[in-house]
């Protein structure tokens, strides 16, 4: 019986919050040192430059589990009746990092087993989902608290917003060419999507700047922000020749990541503030 509760104690101590966090840090560490050293193209017995298939695959596990921790660090937060913030934004932002870990595999499977170019897949679907539910979490944690920003810091949202959207339109520019219909609405979305995001991101980092509190939504933010450059780089970059695995893709696992660490310091936060009203209310 006390060696079954020691086990049970060591298996929880090992999972606490600032284990988590070094984890998390560690990871995307791993997966930054992964893409720089291995993302070379290697000629082949063609003569063709690609990259090695051991490779992406091994990019597609770094992006899957990044999204998929960050997903049950949110539920986590979802069932928890001491979270600070609506446990809807955390249910609505677990959907979308669970959604955006199985488009992932159906990407990958796409690309890597059937060997075709995942223009339009079943992933779509679970990418769809995943920015539907990503906008419904953070639109519902602006509007649950009283946002008060300065007149600059509007003027930054602004400027912030009006960059990325001429930049989104630029890319998307340059890469028009003739499509089927369903793949053109579907990054159009994408890219009205990123932009929505990226402005809903700064409105939170102004809004929450300050506090402990403050720091799972600087996450949230820093997330939606490396969401945005991947994505950009991904449309900018696509084309015939196109191959998963560009250095600039370390984005989208640095996203899952800070998603993860966001929920964490959120959950952090919340255990410490309940642990405080609990001592005031015994003093």
């Amino acid at each position: 019986m006390s060696s079954s509760s020691n086990s049970s104690y060591r298996s929880k101590s090992l999972f606490t919050n600032q284990n988590i966090i070094l984890a998390s840090i560690g990871w995307g560490v791993l997966a930054l040192l992964y893409f720089l050293l291995f993302s070379a193209k290697v000629p082949g017995a063609d003569g063709i430059e690609s990259r090695a298939e051991w490779y992406v695959i091994g990019t597609n596990i770094f992006e899957a589990l990044a999204y998929l921790g960050a997903g049950i660090l949110c539920l986590r937060n979802w069932r928890s009746p001491q979270i600070v913030s609506s446990r809807n934004v955390w249910l609505a932002i677990a959907v979308g990092m669970l959604s955006y870990f199985l488009g992932g595999i159906f990407f990958g499977y796409t690309e890597i087993v059937l060997k075709e170019e995942p223009d339009v897949s079943i992933g779509d679907v679970f990418f769809v989902l995943t920015y539907l539910s990503l906008g419904t979490g953070m639109i519902l944690a602006v509007t649950s608290r009283r946002i008060n920003l300065e007149k600059w810091q509007w003027l930054i949202v602004l400027a912030i917003g009006l960059f990325g959207s001429l930049l989104a339109w630029w890319i998307s520019m340059q890469q028009a060419r003739p499509t089927e219909l369903l793949v053109a609405i579907l990054n159009w979305f994408y890219v009205v999507s990123d932009v929505f995001l990226l402005i809903i991101a700064t409105t939170l980092l102004l809004a929450f700047w300050g506090g402990r509190v403050a720091q799972s939504w600087r996450m949230i933010a820093a997330a939606a922000f490396s969401l945005y450059i991947a994505d950009m780089w991904f449309k900018y970059a696509q084309g015939p020749n196109y191959q998963s695995g560009e250095i600039l893709e370390v984005f989208w696992v640095f996203s899952g990541v800070l998603f993860a660490m966001g929920a964490v310091l959120e959950h952090d936060a919340s255990l410490s503030r309940t642990r405080r009203e609990r001592g005031r209310k015994r003093a």
